[in-house]
């Protein structure tokens, strides 16, 4: 029998994760640097593989490589890599849902922006210098399916499993539809979140729309020029039960969509506005009730003019505190919406805010927002406890998404 989803509170694991700036094997090391502002996790990399064009620098939200572990996988790309690394810290979780509802009770949504690009780069490297693909090369790695057949397969569920390609709002539209499955009993538990990768094919995308920033990325400042790219993955177990008691609930979801153009967003803010009013709603809560809203932040122009006026538009004289912790873990695309939740996750749990990195510069085009800084952390964090947060994650196609948590 379906469970209204007034009836059913869904919870939250701790999160499996990595990304530049730490990962599940010490979170207390990952804490530290996005509350204190640690950039440790950007790096300066060179693509040489531009042709003509010669060498390109790009900051880069970077994994080290000794992190990393062969899979066994036929295609054993380090999309799969990172992805394996960040599953391993859930399993535990997934063992005891598996035990309490059955694996065919189990799904996996799963959000990715990369469809093998790393696979696909050498392939075509090879069929344009040596006119053949390489042995082996076969077209289904590029199926943004790929990662989550892994998932299923490494975790032995047996539910439905899908895959979301909703550019960087991706992880974030699997944990809705995670949510809905679970709320609609077709699921009693579904491991979601997103994995993205960064590789020369991103790189040089990004670079060739001009959305690239090739100094430290700048998010809400007059003189922001684009973003630093980052790669990362990170999953939760979502549950109709408390599994690892944390007590934290995906308490309410918004999505809208611009339709606007391509890559840019509705530049008045509406469709982000949309977005959160929806979450809000759906959560039963007041504006007000926000305690901080980890921003999509992503440094580029366009994106946030639109979310700052957002903001305003729904929270008003409510000066709620906000943050972008891109500059500290890079924009980690198709990965971004779940690992910031992680980070709204571990606020409630530590009562830390993420801090916001940047020169302090304030655009006039962008209402002015309360911003957690290094400076004003603790003392905003002495006036407020933190037990609901929200997380934007805004796409390219208008893509829209609002997560609200809270502690129960």
């Amino acid at each position: 029998m379906n469970i209204g989803k007034s009836q059913l509170n869904i919870f939250l694991s701790n999160p499996g994760f990595i990304c530049g700036a730490g990962d599940s094997s010490d979170t207390a090391h990952f804490i530290k640097n996005i509350t204190s502002g640690s950039r440790e996790g950007i790096q300066k990399i060179n693509c040489d593989l531009v042709g003509e064009e010669g060498v390109k620098s790009f900051y880069v939200g970077r994994i080290s490589d000794e992190k990393l572990k062969p899979t066994g996988d036929k295609f054993d790309a380090r999309v799969l890599q990172i992805l394996d690394f960040s599953l391993s810290f859930i399993e535990p979780t997934v063992k005891k849902a598996i035990e309490k509802y059955g694996a065919k009770r189990i799904g996996i949504c799963l959000g990715t922006c990369d469809n093998g690009s790393e696979l696909s780069f050498l392939g075509h490297r090879d069929f344009f210098t040596k006119g053949a693909f390489p042995t082996g090369y076969e077209l289904k790695t590029q199926g943004v399916d790929y990662p989550a057949v892994y998932a299923r397969r490494k975790l032995g569920t047996g539910g439905i499993t899908l895959a979301f390609s909703t550019a960087c709002s991706s992880s974030a539209s699997a944990i809705i539809k995670a949510k809905e499955l679970i709320q609609s009993g077709i699921c009693d538990a579904v491991i979601a979140g997103g994995i993205d990768v960064t590789g020369y094919a991103v790189l040089l995308g990004f670079d060739q729309l001009g959305a690239i920033s090739h100094e430290m990325t700048n998010p809400f400042s007059k003189n922001r020029n684009g973003i630093n790219v980052g790669e990362g993955a990170c999953f939760f177990v979502l549950a109709k039960d408390d599994l690892d008691g944390t007590g934290i609930q995906l308490a309410g979801t918004g999505e809208s969509s611009d339709a606007n153009h391509m890559t840019a967003p509705l530049a008045d803010g509406t469709g982000a506005k949309q977005a959160m009013e929806s979450a809000l709603k759906d959560a039963g809560l007041s504006p007000a009730d926000i305690d901080y809203i980890n921003l999509h932040g992503t440094g580029t122009h366009l994106n946030d003019s639109m979310e700052g006026k957002g903001v305003d538009l729904v929270f008003g004289d409510y000066k709620v505190a906000v943050s972008s912790t891109k500059p500290m873990t890079g924009h980690t695309l198709g990965a971004a919406g779940s690992l910031e939740l992680a980070e709204c996750f571990y606020a409630i749990q530590e009562q830390k805010l993420p801090v916001h990195v940047w020169d302090g510069i304030q655009d006039d085009e962008i209402p002015t927002l309360n911003i957690v800084t290094v400076k004003n952390a603790d003392e905003i964090t002495g006036k407020r406890a933190i037990k609901c947060c929200m997380s934007n994650s805004f796409a390219f196609g208008g893509c829209n998404a609002s997560l609200v948590i809270k502690k129960a």
